[in-house]
C-alpha cells in the first residue's frame, strides 16, 4: 500500500471513531427504564365507574393513594386507598358531610404518623368555580370531610386551592387568593384557618404573589412559587415557623433569568425546588446555609398538548435521588437526579400520558421504591417500580 493511500485509510478510521464518539456521548442520554409493574386498586364500594386516579402519599409504613370514581353519566365520587406494603391496597373508608362533598375528587393527600389527610373539590360550583373543602382520618380510620364555611375556601376572593403537606408543627394548604399568594393552617387537619394578605406572602407593589408547594423543614415550613411582574415571572420562596409571619426570597432566575418554583421538597442536601424556567425548559433550585442558588436543568419544554404552559407537576424523594413529574409539549414525562438536582436524566413512563385538563400522573417513594398513579384520560393505573441507579 503507498504511504498516501494509508494516510488516507488512517484519516477515514480517525474521523469515523471521532463520529462513533460524537453519536455515543454528545447526544441525549437515553430515558432510563424502571421495571414497572402494573397494581390492582380495587373499586370502592358504590356504583360501578372509572377510578380517578390523582395523587399518592407514604409515611408511617403505609401508602395512600387518592382521586375519585366517575360513572357513565359524568358523575363523580372520592375515593381513597392505603396499603401497607405499596402493592396491595385497600379502599379507605369515606364519610362526606356535604352534597358538594359527596361529588369531590380527592387531588392532593399528604400523611404524618399514622394520620392522612386530603384535599378535594367538585366543579361546577357558583360562577363555574370548584366547591373546595378537606378531609381528615378520624380514630376508626374513615376520612371525614370538614365542614368548613364557604369562603374558607371560596367565594369572592378564591383562586385557587393546591397543595397539602404535614410535618411536625401541623398541616399546611397551600394557594392563591386575589390578595395573592395564601396558606391555609392546622394543628391536626381537624380545621383549617385561611391566612391571607399577609406581608410579604401576599402581592404588593412589586407585583402579584403565588404559591404552588411547601415542605415541613426544622424551622417550620418552606413555600415556593412566583412573584408576577411586569418583567415576567420569578421563582420566590417563603420561610414561616408558624404560618402567620412569613420572610420572602428571591431565587435566582438560572440562565434565562426568570420562571417559578412549582414543586419542593427535603432532600440530604437541603430543600429542592424545581420549576419552570423559560427557554431553559425545566430548572432546580438548591437551599443550603448562604441561601439558594441555581443547580440543574431538566430537559427542554414547548407548549403543551391540550395548549396550557409547561410546568412541574410533582417532585418526591426517594433515598438519595430525586424524581419530578413534569407537563411538557409531548405530554408528562419523569426525570431523575441522583445528586441534589445537580444533573438529570429521563425516566420513561410505564405508558404514555398526555397533557391534558383531564390527565394526571402523581409518584410518592419510600427510600429507593416508587409508587406511581396516572390517568390518561381514558383510564386510571398504578404501577410499582424502583428508581434505577446511574453512573455518572
Amino acid at each position: 500500500m503507498s504511504a498516501r493511500r494509508l494516510v488516507a485509510v488512517l484519516t477515514a478510521v480517525v474521523l469515523l471513531a471521532g463520529c462513533e464518539r460524537a453519536t455515543s456521548f454528545d447526544g441525549p442520554e437515553p430515558p432510563l427504564r424502571p421495571a414497572w409493574a402494573s397494581l390492582s386498586l380495587p373499586l370502592p364500594p358504590g356504583p360501578p365507574g372509572r377510578l380517578l386516579l390523582r395523587d399518592a402519599a407514604t409515611c408511617g409504613g403505609r401508602w395512600y393513594v387518592t382521586g375519585g370514581v366517575a360513572d357513565a353519566a359524568g358523575g363523580t365520587r372520592p375515593a381513597a386507598w392505603t396499603s401497607a406494603d405499596g402493592v396491595t391496597f385497600t379502599p379507605l373508608t369515606l364519610v362526606p358531610s356535604s352534597f358538594s362533598g359527596e361529588q369531590h375528587v380527592l387531588s392532593a393527600v399528604a400523611c404524618r404518623g399514622s394520620r392522612v389527610a386530603a384535599v378535594g373539590s367538585k366543579g361546577g360550583g357558583v360562577h363555574g368555580n370548584p366547591r373546595v373543602g378537606t378531609w381528615a382520618q378520624g380514630p376508626d380510620g374513615a376520612l371525614r370531610e370538614v365542614l368548613a364555611p364557604f369562603e374558607q375556601f371560596g367565594g369572592p376572593r378564591a383562586v385557587r386551592v393546591g397543595r397539602l403537606v404535614a410535618g411536625p408543627r401541623g398541616w399546611l394548604v397551600v394557594g392563591s387568593r386575589v390578595a395573592g399568594a395564601a396558606v391555609w393552617i392546622s394543628p391536626d387537619s381537624s380545621a383549617f384557618t385561611l391566612v391571607e394578605g399577609a406581608p410579604e406572602l401576599a402581592g404588593d407593589g412589586r407585583g402579584r404573589t403565588a404559591a404552588d408547594d411547601a415542605v415541613a423543614v426544622p424551622s417550620g415550613w418552606l413555600v415556593v412559587g412566583s412573584l408576577l411582574a411586569a418583567a415576567g415571572p420569578r421563582p420566590l420562596a417563603w420561610t414561616s415557623a408558624d404560618g402567620r409571619v412569613w420572610r420572602r426570597a428571591e431565587l435566582p432566575g438560572g440562565p434565562v433569568g426568570s420562571g417559578a418554583a412549582q414543586r419542593v421538597v427535603a432532600s440530604a442536601r437541603g430543600p429542592v425546588a424545581v420549576g419552570s424556567a423559560g427557554a431553559a425548559g425545566f430548572g432546580a433550585w438548591r437551599l443550603s446555609g448562604d441561601g439558594w442558588r441555581w443547580v440543574g436543568t431538566l430537559g427542554t419544554a414547548g407548549t403543551s398538548a391540550g395548549g396550557g404552559v409547561p410546568s412541574v407537576a410533582g417532585l418526591a424523594a426517594a433515598g438519595g435521588d430525586l424524581v419530578a413529574v413534569v407537563r411538557e409539549a409531548a405530554g408528562h414525562a419523569l426525570w431523575t437526579s441522583s445528586d441534589a438536582g445537580d444533573s438529570w436524566r429521563p425516566m420513561a413512563l410505564p405508558r404514555a400520558v398526555p397533557d391534558t385538563g383531564d390527565t394526571a400522573v402523581a409518584v410518592a417513594t419510600d427510600g429507593d421504591r416508587l409508587l406511581l398513579v396516572e390517568d390518561d384520560g381514558k383510564g386510571s393505573r398504578a404501577w410499582w417500580g424502583r428508581v434505577p441507579a446511574v453512573d455518572r
